[in-house]
Formats: C-alpha cells, structure tokens, sequence
C-alpha cells in the first residue's frame, strides 16, 4: 500500500471518528431534552423549538450515512447492513407535524426515542476507542447500553403508566420497576398498559442475555489472572540459579 492511500484512510477514519464523537454528543443533548420535557410534565409535540432542533440533528445523522456510504468501498454491503441507521435517521416528527397527522401524545413521545438508536451505535464504537481491550470495549458497551435501555424504559413506563397505574406515583416508582425487570426478579409494580407489559418482556429477555455477557467477561479477566501469575512463576524459576551452580 502506497503512502498516499494509506494517509487517505487514515483521513477517512478520522473524519468518521469526528462525526461518531458528533453524533454521540447530539444523541446526549436530545436525551438530556426528552428527560427535561418529561420530569417537567411539558406538553410532548407542541414544542416548535424541539421540533427545529431534532431535524437538524437527524439532517447530521443522515448527512454522516451519505458521507460514509460514499466512502465505502462496498457500497451495496454498507447499504445492505447499515439500512437502519438511514430508516432511524428521518425526522419523524417533523413528518407528522408537517402534514397534521394526528397520534397520541405518548406514540409521538415514543417516536423520540428512535433517533438515539443512531447513536447508541456512535456509544459502541467510541466506547471501544476508550477500552484497553476488545473484550472490555464489548463488555462496557453492552453494560452501558443496557443502562441507557432501562432509563429510557423507565421514561415511557413512567409517561404511559402514570395516571393508570396507581402504583406508579413518581418516576422513582418507575425507574424501581425498570432496575427490577432487568434483573429477572421482577418487582411490586404490575404494567396496565399494552406498551408497559411489552416492556416487561423486553426488559426482562435483556436482563437474561446480560449474564452470559458478564459470566465471559469474570472469566476472562480470571483466565487473565492466572496467566499472569503463572508467567511470574516461570520468570521466577528461569531467574533462579540451580543447585548445581553451587560448590
């Protein structure tokens, strides 16, 4: 390989390193803007300000899938398995709100979320620059994932199940459910809504799929252990002089 083409895809790479790191920050800032509007009981749609800011960050999250579909070399390979990042791309409810549609207030609050799958994507990949290793970079994202899944879980459990359910008094009460079906221990808290029970169930399968996860990761860092004790006890040895050696 050429030095020329080598400094282009060292180029490239950073570029897409820029725009993950970009999306990331974005994705935080429309979590952080969900958060507020729903601790702070604010009407979800009609809110032209949020309207504005989350089309211009889909508008960046489709602009990164158009720079790196032309920087592919397979072209029809990144489309065939980065086809979601383009479908979670488009500014839905900027669609909604342009031809007056009309869905509830809670189907809109939940089409929110379906931007931040973009970005959970841009998570995994500058979690795994930040880890030593493979495995760790895995296991931290999975972990991290799993957490950003429970809060936004309990958010939606929260919207939809309050004023139903008269066990959900407060988001504590929500996010007690959240922690408690993630565990598969389950909790106190029962779902009323149709949406809450899916919830449940989906809560509950990434809970189980989680400790395989963590059982792989204990016991690469134990085989890791060993290892290294083991190469110590050899250096030991091999530094060692023999009996022999001595008169």
């Amino acid at each position: 390989m050429s030095m020329a083409s080598s400094n282009l895809i060292y180029q490239k790479k950073g570029l897409q390193g820029v725009f993950h790191v970009l999306i990331l920050l974005l994705s935080l800032f429309l979590i952080l803007s969900i958060s507020f509007d729903t601790f702070k009981n604010i009407p979800f749609v009609n809110q032209r300000s949020y309207l504005r800011i989350q089309f211009w960050i889909c508008m960046f999250f489709l602009l990164d899938f158009v720079l790196e579909f032309f920087l592919s070399k397979r072209k029809w390979h990144y489309l065939a398995t980065r086809w979601l990042f383009l479908i979670v791309s488009i500014p839905y409810l900027n669609i909604i709100d342009y031809y007056h549609l009309s869905f509830s207030p809670e189907l809109s609050y939940f089409i929110r979320f379906i931007p931040l799958i973009r970005g959970g994507y841009a998570l995994a990949i500058v979690v795994g620059w930040l880890s030593s290793n493979r495995i760790s970079g895995l296991f931290t994202s999975y972990i991290t994932m799993l957490m950003a899944t429970v809060y936004f879980s309990s958010l939606i459990f929260y919207v939809l199940e309050r004023g139903v359910n008269p066990m959900v008094k407060d988001y504590g009460s929500a996010l007690w459910w959240a922690f408690m079906d993630v565990t598969t221990v389950g909790s106190n808290i029962y779902a009323m809504t149709v949406t809450g029970k899916v919830l449940s169930v989906v809560l509950a399968a990434l809970g189980m799929m989680m400790f395989p996860i963590f059982t792989v990761y204990i016991t690469s860092l134990v085989e890791k252990a060993n290892k290294r004790k083991i190469d110590y006890y050899k250096a030991l040895e091999s530094n060692t002089p023999s009996s022999g050696t001595f008169k």
